[in-house]
């Protein structure tokens, strides 16, 4: 029940989750947002996946048009490909949502989601829907646009093929669709309960493009010029766009900024009909509610006196304009405007206010010792009366909804007994100019830790489980823990909220913020992701736990697994110290030797503290985004399978990120990673087999160096298997890497179930030294193929057809190729997927690639 006031303050004011430096206005900034405060006036955009966006569009409606913006993306990327990381699946789109955020930080657009799960390249809007469930995520967008409460809506896709992706198109149907639904209280009547009502929306457009040699534009169109310089940022929309397109790293999705004018086009598919401005009709001031007239006088006049070198000068007249405000009768606007004016008061009155922590987590049951710092670097009077500290749902409840929310007392005193946490400080302290008010305080810590949102429970068919409505569309969590300063300024009391974030100081990149994380009292890493058995030989499995409370902990863990597996021994009690780690090792093999048969071994621990079900730590570090730790399940995936290998020692050159050389040596290849100066004709003589990792082409130029030693190590005898790699804008071939020629296509084949036809069933490839049949390809995950072969030289042999619903059978996801003694073999089939998911068949496909011939 805590995730339901948890999620309310940041309906109210977003600002709040993140993690990062905290960002100090400056006065041209605050003159912008002074600005800001007059324009009553939002649009929501809507796309399918983080980079979808018109990051342009979004810049010139936040910084130009002054409107509240917000991004509505149905997915978190998690089906992409990944340029700076071996990340897939649930780890990518954890790092994507950071990276929409960070762009969203550039561009000062607010970010949403909904549930849908990015599956993988779609070609069509009904799998789309189908998959993520259409009525579920269609209430997912109805709920963001009766809280965000949109003017206009725009779409980025036709809800059609021109939209080149199915997961595009989707976002286009279920965004015309909201259109209507959100407006109609018969639709989604559930929702009205936690504070929403019926919202609509003036107008819905598609925002026609030109890219991709895809042009949908025309003149006919409703056309925006976008390209306008800003004085006060010192920078063009364009420019802006740059910046935040290019937090897209994962995707490379780097682009070049861009200057002058800058036209978009619109076409209208729902609402009010326009004849020039897509905005237009639209009352964008406060005029829009009874006695708004004296607001807009009062900013004018604020933005009037202005002064850049004296911003506290303004203070006063704020502090006016916010009694204005607070006096109109009006709920959603007014209480986005009065968090704008508080921070911008916050921002003239120079304050700085923090809570902070000098630990880099903390763990269950034990103490958290937090730094409060403020200061007035101005003359403005300020007295800071007392500082507050607990469990953040405690502090972002506002006493209106308390009333609305009938859990909200069983919630509160659930925390109380398990989570809550109150520091209560009355200073009443007259802050002097420039004179820093520095204290600590220290809290016992009760609360478990916390996994983002949408991963804390197990995934259904399509789409996340989230079970509380207040949390969905959310971008990320809210802080651990919340510290609410109740500050007096010119005699007008103000209470302002900041997460307790990690501070500390790298000896390069210099003073750093990070979020705080809270651990379990002790870790558990599995030994082996995954154990292949061949036969009914036992293999080891074994479990580290890492305590990290400080006192000891009474613990006991036992291993569930189905009965067609035997273990020994099971796990018993044991106790554990912090500093050292505890091994727990058993034998495990089947029951019965059946091949394809699959399960997981995983540790139920129990101890003094607490139970858990998830105790792996899993960190994600990169420099353009916040630290990502969460705490997946720690387990161990158990696959039986028939396979045969010949040969023994694999040379693996790594690509953009993969599993494969682990899967590898499952299979029981001894695998050395291969680099340049690796890639000589004497060493390479060595190898039974060398392998290249997915898309290994396109992230290393030194791959072309290396051609003529490869193909003298081919036709010496020797197989290479050469794994996809793409041809398009994120990073073209330009390597040769084949005896042959051939070219690499976007084909591929998306649908994990498509039949796959044996196109010449003799060939070794299908039989040395396991037969190969169609059972081989059952289980497989999200897709067959990608980036498959055409054009190919007629000394190439098509193994495979495949293709999804639909389409013609294309032939170039497996060719292959004899040169000299040895053979070439370029595989566009998604053993990058399968293998790591441990699907049967797949390995025994991949230990026929890499038999000699």
């Amino acid at each position: 029940m805590r995730n339901y006031l948890v999620v309310l303050l940041v309906l109210v004011a977003s600002s709040f989750t993140k993690a990062q430096t905290p960002k100090a206005l400056n006065s041209a900034e605050i003159l912008l947002g002074i600005k800001k405060l007059k324009v009553i006036g939002s649009v929501l955009y809507v796309a399918a996946h983080p980079d979808d966006e018109n990051t342009r569009l979004l810049a010139y409606f936040s910084k130009e048009k002054l409107y509240r913006t917000g991004y509505l993306s149905m997915t978190r990327g998690d089906g992409g490909q990944n340029l700076i990381g071996d990340e897939q699946g649930i780890e990518l789109g954890l790092i994507r949502t950071q990276e929409l955020l960070a762009a969203r930080r550039v561009d000062g657009a607010e970010q949403f989601f909904t549930r849908a799960y990015d599956f993988g390249f779609s070609k069509t809007t009904e799998e789309a829907l189908k998959v993520w469930n259409k009525e579920k995520i269609l209430s997912d967008v109805v709920w963001v646009i009766r809280k965000f409460q949109p003017d206009v809506i725009i779409t980025r896709f036709p809800p059609d093929v021109r939209a080149g992706h199915g997961h595009h198109s989707a976002s286009a149907v279920l965004a015309r669709e909201a259109f209507d639904a959100a407006a109609d209280p018969n639709r989604f009547p559930e929702q009205f309960k936690y504070g929403v009502k019926p919202w609509q929306a003036n107008r819905i457009f598609w925002n026609t493009f030109n890219f991709g040699g895809n042009n949908t534009t025309s003149n006919d169109q409703v056309k925006m010029d976008v390209g306008a310089f800003n004085p006060l940022l010192g920078k063009s929309y364009g420019e802006l766009a740059a910046e935040s397109r290019s937090m897209h790293k994962s995707q490379g999705f780097g682009v070049p900024a861009q200057r002058g004018a800058a036209i978009e086009f619109f076409t209208q598919t729902g609402g009010e009909t326009i004849k020039e401005n897509i905005t237009e009709g639209i009352v964008e001031d406060w005029s829009r509610f009874e006695g708004g007239a004296v607001i807009n006088k009062m900013i004018d006049e604020i933005v009037t006196a202005y002064s850049f070198s004296n911003p506290s000068a303004s203070v006063k007249s704020l502090l006016q304009l916010y009694k204005a405000i607070d006096a109109i009768n009006d709920g959603d606007w007014k209480k986005k405007k009065l968090e704008e004016v508080k921070q911008l008061i916050e921002a003239c009155a120079g304050l700085w206010l923090e809570a902070t922590t000098a630990q880099e987590f903390v763990v269950m049951g034990d103490s958290l010792r937090v730094n409060f710092n403020a200061i007035n670097r101005t003359n403005v009077a300020v007295l800071i009366q007392r500082v507050q500290l607990d469990s953040s749902f405690l502090t972002t409840i506002p006493d209106s909804a308390k009333s609305k929310l009938p859990f909200y007392a069983e919630t509160v005193k659930q925390e109380s007994i398990n989570q809550a946490y109150f520091v209560d400080t009355l200073l009443n302290k007259t802050m002097q100019a420039n004179v820093p008010v520095n204290f600590q305080r220290k809290i016992e810590v009760k609360r478990n830790e916390t996994d983002p949102y949408w991963i804390a429970k197990p995934m259904g068919a399509g789409a996340f489980t989230v079970d509380d409505q207040l949390l969905i569309g959310l971008a990320e969590n809210n802080p651990v823990y919340m510290a609410k300063f109740t500050v007096t300024i010119e005699g007008e009391a103000f209470v302002f909220t900041k997460p307790v974030q990690y501070k500390f100081t790298d000896p390069v990149k210099g003073e750093l913020y990070q979020k705080l994380v809270v651990y379990p009292p002790a870790l558990i890493k599995a030994t082996n992701s995954l154990l292949l058995f061949k036969d009914m030989q036992p293999k080891q499995a074994g479990f580290v736990f890492s305590p990290q409370a400080t006192k000891k902990i009474k613990a006991s863990a036992s291993l569930n697994t189905a009965k067609e597996w035997k273990l020994n021994p099971d796990f018993g009690s044991f106790t554990l110290t912090k500093g050292e780690d505890y091994d727990l090792n058993t034998a495990v093999k089947p029951e019965k030797f059946i091949s394809g048969q699959t399960n997981y071994l995983q540790p139920s621990f129990t101890s003094n503290i607490s139970r858990y079900n998830k105790q792996r730590l899993r960190k994600i570090d990169y420099d353009h985004i916040p630290t990502i730790t969460y705490f997946p399940d720690a387990l161990t995936k158990l696959v039986a399978v028939d396979v045969k290998i010949v040969g023994k020692k694999i040379g693996y050159i790594n690509g953009a990120g993969d599993f494969m050389p682990y899967c590898l040596q499952q299979l029981g290849y001894t695998v050395e990673l291969l680099k340049e100066e690796d890639l000589t004709v004497e060493k390479l003589k060595q190898y039974d087999a060398v392998v290249t990792g997915i898309r290994a082409y396109n992230v290393h130029a030194w791959l072309s160096n290396a051609y003529d030693n490869l193909m003298k190590y081919v036709n010496d005898g020797g197989v290479l298997v050469v794994q996809y790699n793409t041809s398009n804008q994120i990073g073209p071939v330009k390597a040769k890497m084949s005896p042959y020629p051939f070219t690499i296509s976007r084909n591929r084949v998306t649908e994990e179930d498509a039949k796959v036809n044996f196109l010449v069933p003799g060939h070794p490839l299908l039989n040395y030294p396991n037969k190969i049949t169609e059972n081989d390809f059952n289980g497989w995950v999200q897709e067959r193929s990608v980036y498959e072969a055409e054009n190919m030289d007629a000394n190439y042999v098509s193994v495979l057809g495949m293709n999804d619903a639909g389409e013609p059978q294309r032939n170039g996801s497996l060719i292959v190729a004899n040169y000299g003694k040895g053979r070439f073999v370029y595989s566009a089939l998604a053993f990058f997927r399968q293998l790591p998911a441990g699907v049967p068949g797949a390995y025994r496909l991949m230990a026929n690639l890499l038999a000699k011939p």
